[in-house]
């Protein structure tokens, strides 16, 4: 099968043609950025206390004196989810408490209203604001997976634009939810949607884009637009303080990309794969109408047409490359446990999330440019042992600034991992190759908001745990082949494999290299 690259080489490196498909794809990649993690804000907990209702007969001081105090990391503090009895509460000998009965008062300061205030998910109930961060993380595992195996079946471009509609109607419908439950039902939708989206617009992007573009495309394009994206929510939040009319605000945005289906083509690489080459040859011919290139008289041969056919699958190669990309869970872990972790620091949340954004902006700028020169293995190793070294050392004076190097390490290791990955797998399986690699990294997402709830514990063991996982899964990385420099794999032959096996033929003679799959 003739390589891609070869055929489409007359179009160029550049020209309107890739810098207008570049544009448009990193439109959508800012959808992705505020419905990512928009829980900070509607998940958000304010300071409560127990309810005292307003027909008690008692004065404002005794209110004050009605909710105890306790110690809480060191500072006394009045309680959140015991008061006195009211009944007794003029015996000053014998104070008896209870639990708040009557509901909960919340401070309305940052956040007018939140599905914590909504649903009372405090004290006893407070373990569903984790667990509903983790259904939207298991919306991705699930959806990395199916998305993944639904595009390289029906099409990149398919499933993009089906998940980006989907993407607007659950976050809708998510504005509307009357109760917990169903709410978690429709976060679950959301994630996969979301991550749907990204997946098959990163790899359809990478596909169409020239080789010179993909770095750029991955770094400057797909990550900053989704920052810019993380950027816009707190600015939005901070307007719109009610959740339900931030929601409708958010699923809005997401209606514009619609129009998209008219200008964004079908990935070529995939077209050619199934052997759809008159699609190809169209889609190279207005390409190079919009580059005033002159088009070859002949594209492909007959020999190439029907070599696209005989095309198939090496399970194992996928699956023993599959198995080292479950430690990119760590990766997962890191970075959603610190973004979400933005409403607890101390300052105002909004602030702290749009600079929690604004620290991946060096990253990305860093990533476009290494990613040039220096191999991925060693970047990405790199990233990992800084961002776990900095997450164990949080517990140092200036840890808000510790804790924004974490998070600018994660988000080159993120840089870093989505090209690595594009760049290993083949055309025929590079999107389900993609959904199984970033379906095995949702461990680490779904892991991240109970990890910040040892908080509860000690405020240091969040970081403790993820720094250790962080370091120990970044030796992983170096048993996998370099990519630099490399076109893309357009078949299982041409795609590389792990270090210390040999070729897939080779393979087949070596049940060891099978057998750890």
């Amino acid at each position: 099968m003739s390589k891609y690259d070869e055929t489409a080489a007359f179009l160029g490196q550049r020209g309107p043609y890739f810098w207008i498909t570049f544009a448009l794809f990193n439109i959508i990649y800012v959808s992705t950025g505020y419905s990512g993690l928009y829980i900070v804000f509607v998940g958000a907990t304010p300071p409560h206390q127990c309810y005292i209702p307003e027909d008690v007969n008692i004065s404002l001081e005794w209110r004050k004196a009605g909710i105890p105090l306790e110690t809480v990391d060191g500072k006394i503090q009045h309680s959140k989810c015991r008061r006195y009895r009211l009944d007794v509460l003029l015996n000053l000998t014998d104070l008896e408490q209870e639990g708040c009965i009557d509901g909960w008062t919340y401070s309305n300061e940052t956040f007018h209203s939140t599905i914590v205030t909504e649903w009372n998910l405090v004290c006893d109930s407070a373990w569903k604001v984790p667990f509903t961060s983790s259904t939207f993380f298991i919306g991705f595992l699930v959806g990395s997976f199916v998305s993944g195996q639904l595009s390289d079946r029906f099409g990149r471009k398919t499933v993009l634009f089906g998940s980006l509609a989907a993407h607007f109607f659950f976050i809708f419908a998510h504005a509307l939810a009357p109760s917990w439950r169903l709410f978690c039902v429709l976060f679950f939708c959301v994630g996969f949607a979301n991550i749907s989206v990204y997946l098959s617009a990163f790899v359809l992007g990478t596909e169409t884009l020239s080789r010179s573009m993909r770095v750029l495309f991955a770094t400057l394009g797909t990550f900053l637009h989704y920052c810019l994206g993380y950027m816009l929510l707190p600015c939005v939040a901070l307007v719109l303080r009610d959740w339900r009319p931030l929601l409708f605000a958010l699923a809005g945005f997401s209606s514009v990309y619609f129009p998209l289906w008219w200008f964004i083509s079908e990935s070529p690489r995939w077209l050619l794969s199934k052997g759809r080459v008159k699609e190809v040859e169209a889609i190279l011919r207005d390409a190079a109408r919009w580059n005033k290139c002159q088009v070859p008289e002949v594209l492909f041969s007959q020999a190439e047409r029907e070599e696209t056919h005989n095309v198939g699958l090496d399970e194992p190669t996928l699956l023993l490359h599959s198995f080292f990309f479950l430690f990119r869970m760590s990766i997962n872990m890191g970075y959603f446990g610190l973004s979400l972790n933005t409403s607890n620091l101390s300052g105002n949340p909004h602030l702290n999330c749009f600079l929690s954004a604004l620290s991946e902006v060096p990253a990305y700028l860093a990533s476009s440019l290494i990613l040039k020169y220096l191999p991925r293995r060693v970047i990405l190793s790199a990233c990992l042992v800084v961002g776990g070294s900095v997450l164990l050392l949080i517990q140092l004076p200036l840890s808000l600034a510790l804790e924004m190097m974490g998070k600018l390490s994660f988000t080159m290791s993120f840089c870093v991992v989505y090209i690595y990955t594009v760049e290993l797998y083949p055309t025929v399986f590079r999107n389900a190759g993609m959904g199984m690699c970033s379906s095995a990294a949702r461990i680490g997402s779904i892991t991240a908001p109970y990890v910040l709830y040892l908080g509860s514990v000690n405020k240091f063991l969040p970081y403790i745990v993820m720094g250790s996982v962080t370091i120990g899964s970044c030796t992983v990385n170096l048993f996998l082949p370099e990519t630099l420099n490399k076109q893309l794999p357009e078949t299982i032959e041409q795609m590389q494999t792990i270090r210390g096996c040999a070729n897939a033929s080779a393979r087949k003679e070596q049940p060891g290299c099978h057998n750890r799959s």
